[in-house]
């Protein structure tokens, strides 16, 4: 009864959800160079936009989780596109590089977060036996709009102003946005236990297990490893004699590996269990970097690309799966919003971080073997998750 049609509506409007707010996230990377010259800025001084926008999403979508378990996934992610599209359209009016933190680092980010977290939380209630398939084709969103957005903004700034082209992202995000998140609705009273209410922990009691602590520092230490590329990956291909829009396709081919990591995973996870899956894909991800380290043409580049796409399209598939089994559906959306407040110090730490570095010594090196050593702590968390069999409801 779980496995519904209306189950399966539920998945593909998040996956069109998921799919806008990070395409519009990740065509940062599109906008990086115009921002830097239209203000004279410092990669650092740009990279805090992005890292901005990550913060502010990760750190309140335990607020947008809290706000969907209360008024239901339709209302706070419809509020969360018109604030994308409002944050959009002041950016394209931005006089200097502090209003872009406002108006894209923490509107943009705010919208995120009210959409992000109900929306793929909305998911997991709905099934039992398929929910892993359907989490990992509803955060192939993700995927999606990593791979088609940024390309597509890429070659509108061919034929558009960078302002004209976030005003035309910003009307998209609101069509498009308001008419996917129109179909989201909260899971019927099906999933309640024999005393009418939803099973699982609450959001305190899931706090205090070991498994939610440990999986909460593989979050923190994994964030920087999976968010500084997004930022810096297509300036360094610039570096190396990269072309503008051969560099921007980059963010597209870690779309690319990231739709074939999430809808392969659930064979993977099926075999070796979601936490165990999780640990390799976190470790394959911090080694990933070592392509980077070695990347001088388009083809390495690419390669670095598509295979950190397969292992960060991975880890973000299995995570909500992996806290609707640990600790149930009754308060998932709140849980999962605190477990991505643990990824917001590294999503604005990481990328700036490697901005500063850059401008100091020119180069990635020191960046790229920090980042395989925060991996290993990262990998470590991970295995640790779940070794307390109490932490299950």
């Amino acid at each position: 009864m779980i496995e519904s049609r209306k189950a399966w509506v539920i998945v593909w409007a998040t996956f069109v959800c998921l799919a806008l707010i990070f395409g519009v996230s990740y065509s940062f990377a599109a906008f990086f160079e115009n921002f830097a010259q239209e203000f004279a800025a410092q990669r650092a001084d740009v990279s805090w936009i992005f890292g901005l926008c990550g913060l502010v999403y990760f750190v309140l979508g335990a607020l947008g989780g809290l706000l969907a378990d209360r008024w239901g996934p339709r209302v706070v992610c419809m509020l969360g596109m018109v604030l994308i599209s409002a944050g959009l359209f002041w950016t394209s009016f931005a006089q200097s590089l502090s209003s872009i933190y406002i108006s894209y680092g923490v509107l943009v980010g705010l919208g995120i977060a009210f959409v992000y977290t109900p929306s793929i939380a909305a998911v997991q209630p709905w099934f039992t036996k398929q929910r892993g398939l359907a989490s990992g084709i509803a955060s192939s969103g993700v995927g999606a709009g990593t791979l088609l957005v940024p390309l597509a903004v890429s070659y509108l700034l061919i034929a558009v102003t960078w302002r004209e082209a976030l005003q035309l992202m910003a009307l998209g995000v609101l069509v498009m946005g308001l008419a996917a998140t129109f179909f989201l609705k909260r899971a019927p009273s099906s999933n309640a236990g024999v005393s009418g209410q939803i099973s699982g922990m609450t959001l305190k009691e899931a706090l205090r297990t070991p498994s939610f602590k440990w999986l909460y520092m593989g979050a923190l230490f994994g964030s920087p490893v999976m968010f500084i590329p997004f930022a810096h990956i297509s300036a360094a291909a610039r570096d190396s004699g990269v072309s503008d829009s051969q560099a921007v396709a980059l963010v597209g081919l870690i779309g690319i590996g990231s739709l074939v990591g999430r809808f392969a995973i659930g064979w993977l996870a099926d075999r070796l269990g979601r936490v165990k899956t999780l640990m390799l894909m976190q470790c394959a991800m911090g080694l990933t970097y070592l392509i980077w380290a070695m990347a001088s043409h388009q083809l390495a580049f690419s390669v670095f690309a598509v295979v950190f796409g397969l292992s960060y399209g991975s880890i973000v598939s299995l995570l909500p799966a992996i806290c609707m089994d640990l600790f149930g559906g009754r308060a998932v959306s709140a849980i999962i919003g605190t477990l991505y407040t643990g990824a917001a110090l590294g999503n604005l730490l990481g990328p700036v971080w490697a901005g500063r570095v850059f401008d100091v010594d020119q180069s990635y090196n020191f960046v790229i073997w920090i980042t395989l050593g925060v991996s290993a702590l990262a990998t470590f968390c991970c295995s640790r998750i779940g070794r307390d069999t109490r932490t299950h409801y």
